[in-house]
């Protein structure tokens, strides 16, 4: 009978194990209540956000969108259908499966940084350069409009897909 409290005990320790190694897999909140835990805005992901792990050990977040899609913020973004990146407080690093339109160049964006909240920017790696955004272009979580159509090559898009750009080519807001 000695063991039964020690085998209650590893028992437990397991399920909090795999429970913290899934992170919030399994409904514990959306993706957006997890990124302004980690003071970043909710709107840097789509609603279309199917599901997400998060390995507390390593930060790894991973995020499943029910398709590839663009959202827009100041210009096109293209969402892979899954995308992976290093999350920590005020931080996603080593970002993949995320573009981002620049001078009808479709740049991987590699990482997203809130250093300062106050400063109302964010700052955004794109590789070549690094951007600063308005940070109220990220408060809402955007629609996501489907990538059906767009063929993507290794340098990235080479075509929008038809119906996303409007009239005098800006995105077709269907408010």
């Amino acid at each position: 009978m000695a063991n039964t409290p020690l085998s209650l005990l590893l028992l437990s320790a397991t399920a909090l194990i795999f429970t913290v190694a899934a992170g919030y897999a399994g409904g514990e909140g959306s993706i957006h209540d997890l990124l302004r835990e980690h003071g970043l805005p909710a709107g840097l992901l789509p609603k279309s956000v199917e599901s997400y792990t998060l390995d507390s050990a390593t930060g790894i977040l991973e995020v499943r969108l029910d398709r590839p899609c663009f959202a827009k913020y100041d210009g096109l973004a293209f969402f892979d259908q899954v995308v992976r990146g290093n999350l920590s407080y005020g931080a996603l690093g080593s970002v993949s499966g995320l573009k981002q339109e620049e001078l009808f160049l479709w740049l991987p964006v590699r990482g997203i940084l809130l250093s300062n909240p106050s400063s109302g920017v964010i700052l955004f790696d794109i590789g070549v350069a690094h951007k600063q955004l308005s940070l109220s272009l990220f408060e809402v979580p955007p629609d996501c409009r489907p990538a059906e159509g767009a063929e993507v090559a290794i340098g990235g898009i080479r075509e929008i897909p038809k119906g996303l750009l409007g009239r005098r080519g800006g995105f077709q807001d269907q408010r």
